[in-house]
């Protein structure tokens, strides 16, 4: 059974509680989605790094009941 946009969201959230989270549904199919995802946590990491830390809160599910994700991630711009 696919994850819906919230269980993604939520998960991400729980893993990063300051992480600003927006999930898109690309296809309308529930099984292909978009992560856009700010946090301060990805500070100083590099993309490969960051992305890990995204699916660790999947707690394994991408590639099962998560089919595609599409990640962009960054820290925040602070001046």
């Amino acid at each position: 059974m696919p994850m819906s946009a919230g269980e993604i969201e939520q998960m991400i959230r729980s893993a990063l509680p300051d992480a600003d989270v927006r999930i898109e549904d690309l296809r309308g199919d529930g099984d292909h989605y978009a992560a856009y995802i700010v946090s301060d946590a990805f500070k100083g990491k590099s993309r490969v790094a960051q992305h890990q830390l995204v699916y660790a809160a999947l707690q394994g599910r991408m590639g099962t009941e998560l089919h595609a994700l599409s990640l962009q991630t960054k820290a925040p711009d602070r001046a």
